[in-house]
């Protein structure tokens, strides 16, 4: 296993994981955009863009696009999120050279008119689609409860009035600024011709423009407020508590993890042994996400609606018991050998290794091994997670609900 990078003369990194005795090869493009660099009156556009890109470009239209990857036995495809647009595809090594070619070609799409307007309807449909859904747009709406108009919280797909009010000429320009060659990097993984790699790049992204975007990190001010929207149509009381945690760029992360694990992990956890197992909620955990600048604890409850203050109430109990008490050492030995197979069971696939090679580069700039991952795991000590819940504790949080109640209160 070899990690190697290079930059291209207008600012286009190229990193891989080269493993030579794997059988297949993770390639990727991974843009440095998502919805915390939009502005209100561009709220959803990272999301639309991600359409328009597969739409054809002067090369290729859309049908060749798809044809061309079926044709090399690629799995591809792409997602938006808070902080990046990525577009991937997992090949056979011989396919390196096709597969990148036709990356690299719809990193420059036609973006035509008629596209743009065809596909905003997709999106809109699909907008009213999950609105129909419930809880569909908890998180989102929690987000904008706990941190304000602080950029994490904007809406991956915007809204309909947005997405509707969006104009080619917004997207052209939004394209040409967050798609330039110092604000995307090429990410590679598994049996990997790096130096052919870097040669193809050359030849297919050398001329692109940089463009030097700017992202804004601020700090959160978590605000531990409560909303409740009643919604007929819900059979179940779907909760959500958020609260501010270690970021990307923490170390505290590691114990973040582990925290998470022990108190609201799926199966074995406190959460789970106390409002799962006994039959009182259909469903609860808590996890851990991480971002530049912030990271969040998002706790999920799903039950029937006249259980769910006396579960609420069990819940914020289970946190302050931690908070006050902590935990047992058989408790976290458990919780790491969880988060270490989790790290190498997740890590097994060269497009795994793919995301986690460009999501490391993405959020920090640095290769982490699967080594580096386990290591820090092992590290971690009880003391440094009751760290982590003294200054993120788990019973302040911001409150968001959707079901048939008006009122959390029992």
């Amino acid at each position: 296993m070899e990690f190697r990078k290079h930059r291209l003369a207008n600012g286009l990194e190229i990193v891989a994981e080269c493993n030579p005795a794997a059988h297949s090869m993770g390639l990727g493009f991974f843009v440095r955009t998502g919805s915390r660099d939009e502005t209100p009156e561009l709220a959803g556009i990272s999301h639309f863009l991600e359409h328009m890109v597969f739409k054809g470009t002067p090369r290729r239209s859309a049908d060749d696009v798809n044809r061309e990857f079926d044709e090399i036995g690629a799995h591809y495809n792409a997602f938006t999120s808070e902080e990046s647009t990525v577009y991937y595809a997992s090949v056979l090594p011989e396919y390196q050279g096709a597969a990148l070619d036709i990356l690299a070609d719809i990193m420059r799409p036609s973006l035509r008119e008629s596209d743009f307007e065809m596909e905003k309807k997709v999106i809109v449909e699909e907008i009213q689609m999950y609105l129909d859904q419930p809880p569909y747009g908890m998180d989102d709406r929690l987000k904008q409860i706990c941190f304000g108009d602080h950029p994490i919280a904007n809406s991956v797909i915007g809204s309909e009035a947005s997405v509707t009010a969006l104009s080619p000429d917004q997207m052209l320009l939004y394209h040409r600024d967050r798609y330039s060659s110092d604000n995307l990097f090429v990410a590679a993984a598994g049996k990997v011709d790096f130096d052919a790699l870097v040669e193809q790049c050359e030849e297919l992204c050398g001329a692109w423009e940089a463009s030097k975007p700017q992202r804004t990190t601020p700090p959160v001010a978590m605000q531990p407020q409560v909303e409740v929207k009643p919604n007929a149509n819900c059979t179940q009381q779907y909760v959500l508590l958020l609260r501010d945690a270690p970021a990307a760029g923490d170390d505290a992360r590691f114990a973040a993890k582990l925290l998470t694990t022990m108190m609201g992990d799926d199966s074995g956890s406190r959460m789970y042994w106390d409002l799962v197992d006994s039959g009182l909620v259909e469903s609860a955990s808590l996890g851990h996400y991480e971002y530049q600048g912030v990271g969040m604890f998002y706790t999920w409850v799903a039950c029937e609606p006249e259980d769910t203050a006396a579960n609420l109430a069990r819940l914020h109990k289970l946190f302050e018991e931690a908070e006050q008490s902590g935990f047992k050492p058989e408790e976290f030995e458990q919780a790491k050998n969880k988060v270490k197979a989790r790290v190498v069971l997740g890590n097994e696939r060269p497009r795994s290794r793919l995301f986690s090679v460009g999501g490391n580069w993405l959020q920090r700039r640095e290769y982490r091994a699967v080594t580096d991952d386990l290591e820090a795991v092992s590290s971690v000590t009880l003391d440094e997670v009751m760290q982590v819940l003294a200054k993120y504790p788990l019973s302040q949080y911001a409150t968001a609900a959707v079901g048939p109640l008006k009122s959390l209160e029992g």
